[in-house]
C-alpha cells in the first residue's frame, strides 16, 4: 500500500540507498528509529526519506520491546488508509467546546483577607471614636478645653468614614469574586464533563477504526509468519506481538520506512516485500 520512494540512510560516513536497506546488527535501531522521525537523531546517523504518518508510532519500530497497542495501531492503520470514525464530527465538536472551557482560577483568599483587615479597622476605629466621645463629654463636664479633643474625634470619624466604605467596597469585591468563583466550578464541572465525553468519543472511534480493517489484518496474520489467531474484533486476537505489529504494517499504508529489528525475515526486500513498505532491518 505504501509509495515506492527512495529512502537514504547515513551511518558514520557510509550512505546507504533504495527501497529496502540491510544495516547489519551493530548500530541501535532506536538511532534510526529517531533519524527516521526526526527526533533528536544520533548525529553519527541521518536518514532522507518521505514524513512518518502517526501509524508509524505504532509499527515504525518493529521489535519486541517496543510497547504496542493492537487496538490503537489498528485504528491509526485505518487513518491511514484515508478511513473516518462515525464518532468524528461529534468527537470534534466537544473538542471544540472543552478547548473553550478553560476556566480563570478565582482566587478568593485575598478578597477575603481584604474584608477582614478592612473590618477590624473598622472595628478598631468605631471603639477609638466611642472612647473620644467619652473623653469630649468628660472634659465639658468639668468645664476644660474640649477642643483639642474635638479635633482629634473629627480625625478618627473622618478616618472611620474612609474604612467603611473600604470595608463596603471589599464585600462587594468578595461577592463578585465568589460569584466568579461559582462559574470557575460550573464551568470547571463541565469540563470535567466534556472530558469524559471526549475520552469516550475517542475509545469509541478507536474501536470502530480497528473494526473496520480487522478482516484484513486478521488475513496478515495467516500469511505472515509467526503464531497468531485472530478472532471476530480487535480485542480477541491472541498470539505473538511481533506478529500483531508486522500485520497492522502489512494493512497499513506506509511510506517511511518500517525499522525491523527482530524478525522472521532474512533480509530487508523480505520483509518490504511481506509489509508491502520500505524496511530497514538491522
Amino acid at each position: 500500500m505504501s509509495a515506492t520512494s527512495e529512502i537514504s540512510i547515513r551511518v558514520d560516513g557510509a550512505t546507504y540507498r533504495g527501497r529496502t536497506i540491510d544495516l547489519g546488527t551493530g548500530l541501535p535501531a532506536t538511532a534510526v528509529v529517531s533519524a527516521i522521525r526526526g527526533e533528536d537523531p544520533d548525529p553519527w546517523v541521518e536518514a532522507t526519506c518521505p514524513r512518518p504518518a502517526p501509524v508509524h508510532d505504532h509499527v515504525g519500530h518493529v521489535a519486541p520491546s517496543v510497547p504496542f497497542s493492537l487496538r490503537a495501531a489498528l485504528a491509526a492503520a485505518a487513518r491511514s488508509r484515508g478511513e473516518t470514525a462515525p464518532q468524528r464530527p461529534a468527537l470534534e465538536s466537544a473538542r471544540e467546546r472543552l478547548a473553550e472551557l478553560t476556566p480563570p482560577e478565582a482566587d478568593l483568599a485575598d478578597a477575603r483577607r481584604r474584608v477582614a483587615t478592612a473590618g477590624a479597622s473598622e472595628s478598631q476605629l468605631r471603639e477609638r471614636v466611642a472612647t473620644l466621645r467619652g473623653r469630649l463629654q468628660a472634659v465639658r463636664d468639668v468645664g476644660g478645653d474640649v477642643d483639642p479633643v474635638r479635633t482629634e474625634l473629627q480625625a478618627a470619624i473622618e478616618e472611620l468614614t474612609e474604612v467603611e466604605t473600604e470595608r463596603i467596597a471589599a464585600e462587594q469585591a468578595l461577592e463578585m469574586a465568589e460569584r466568579d468563583a461559582r462559574s470557575v466550578r460550573d464551568r470547571r464541572e463541565e469540563r470535567l464533563r466534556l472530558e469524559d465525553r471526549v475520552a469516550n468519543l475517542e475509545r469509541d472511534a478507536r474501536r470502530s477504526l480497528a473494526a473496520s480493517v480487522y478482516e484484513e489484518f486478521a488475513a496478515a496474520t495467516a500469511v505472515l509468519p509467526g503464531a497468531a489467531a485472530a478472532g471476530d474484533a480487535p480485542g480477541e486476537f491472541e498470539g505473538e506481538t511481533l506478529t500483531a505489529m508486522l500485520a497492522v504494517a502489512r494493512v497499513a499504508d506506509v511510506d517511511a520506512p518500517i525499522v525491523v529489528e527482530s524478525g522472521p525475515f532474512d533480509s530487508a526486500a523480505g520483509a518490504a516485500d511481506a509489509l508491502d513498505a520500505p524496511v530497514v532491518r538491522l
